[in-house]
């Protein structure tokens, strides 16, 4: 397409994280906010100067003039309001997860396909500062081979809106799936997963499901390395944390044991380089901001900066604002759009990242027994 583009985020919970940058970017034109909530609405519209408003996502669907949509909305409704936004020949980003079941992922990637528009899963890990830092790393050959792999997420989501309630853990997974996957430039396999600790009986009630806490091993499609992966979403006394780490033949990056910390490279001296055992040196990492990859309008949205104190944003309150990645996504979804290609987080990858944690999630139940991960894309 030519010219500037008009988006609608629906959800202003979680879509206020991005509704300000949407407004502001240089090449989007309008910025339309959608939420049931009239008084949640304004209040975000007011903020961030935005006029345009509707109350609901088929008020935007029968709306010609708008281009495309971003999905902020509850994690029961992601598969189904991203299936009707693309058959209303809309380009859609979905935040995590895709979608929580296999077939939903299998229908939205048809759907894709025959509407032709873009569709990016909105994987703010692997647009994170310390992801973006590691992959130049290992793109540079610093790590060697890599043997290993970990991801975790520990968040305690009590009293949360009630879809959270019982959640199982793996099927909000990405975040700690998709940057070991993206690094290896794999996906997985096969799993075996476990569930751990015992959720009270009012949180079980609503999925069925009797984990506070999820561990999978998963095998990785073209390598030996295997993939552990922690989520914990109930009765888990850890501080928020979105982890990964990479352990390589020369050198390990780890992520920090608290978001106010720094996270670690370790470096192994090479081999024959004098006597004795080889010498592990580790160095804390002071990451760079990656504002610079950002038009100007919207690079300060990297920093905590952009907002203050009396109304903040979710993603710092919570999340530490998730490295930065928010002005990454909505400017990696807006160019995708307007150079009329895939985004890096096109329906392939978000289903490939997405299924594994819903059959970490089969495997659990089924008492850790091997459960195969269906392939999307490629041959």
């Amino acid at each position: 397409m030519t010219g500037k583009i008009s988006i609608a985020v629906v959800g202003m919970g979680f879509g206020a994280e991005f509704a300000a940058i949407y407004n502001r970017h240089p090449a989007v034109e309008r910025c339309i906010v959608v939420d049931q909530s009239a008084e949640r609405l304004a209040a975000v519209a007011d903020r961030f100067d935005i006029a345009e408003r509707r109350a609901s996502l088929d008020d935007v669907l029968g709306d010609p003039s708008i281009d495309a949509v971003h999905i902020a909305t509850g994690i029961p409704d992601h598969a189904a309001q991203t299936l009707e936004t693309l058959r209303a020949g809309k380009h859609c980003a979905c935040a995590v997860p895709m979608a929580t079941t296999i077939d939903e992922l299998h229908q939205i990637v048809a759907a894709v396909e025959t509407s032709e528009c873009c569709y990016m899963m909105m994987e703010t890990t692997v647009f994170d500062r310390a992801f973006l830092w590691v992959q130049a790393q290992h793109e540079a050959g610093r790590f060697g081979e890599i043997q290993m792999l970990r991801g975790a997420h520990y968040q305690d989501m009590e009293n949360w809106p009630p879809y959270w309630a019982g959640l199982p853990p793996m099927w909000y997974a990405t975040h700690a799936v998709s940057p070991p996957l993206a690094l290896a430039d794999t996906r997985a396999e096969a799993v075996h997963c476990f569930g751990s600790g015992r959720m009270r009986g009012e949180l079980q009630a609503h999925y069925d499901n009797p984990f506070p806490i999820e561990t999978a091993l998963f095998e990785l499609e073209g390598t030996p390395a295997v993939l552990e992966v922690t989520r914990a979403l109930f009765h888990s006394a850890r501080p928020y944390i979105e982890s990964f780490n990479v352990y390589g033949s020369d050198a390990t990056f780890e992520w920090q044991q608290h978001n106010t910390d720094l996270p670690v490279i370790f470096d192994l001296s090479p081999l024959g380089e004098g006597d004795g055992p080889r010498r592990t040196s580790g160095t804390r990492i002071e990451l760079p901001d990656y504002a610079d990859r950002l038009p100007d309008e919207i690079a300060r949205f990297t920093r905590r900066g952009v907002y203050d104190d009396s109304v903040p944003h979710l993603s710092f309150t919570h999340g530490g604002g998730h490295g930065g990645s928010r002005p990454h996504l909505c400017h990696e979804f807006v160019s995708a759009i307007a150079d009329g290609r895939k985004p890096t987080v096109d329906e392939i990858r978000g289903a490939n990242w997405t299924a594994p944690g819903i059959c970490a999630h089969e495997s659990a139940i089924r008492g850790g027994r091997r459960v195969d991960v269906p392939r999307f894309g490629g041959p």
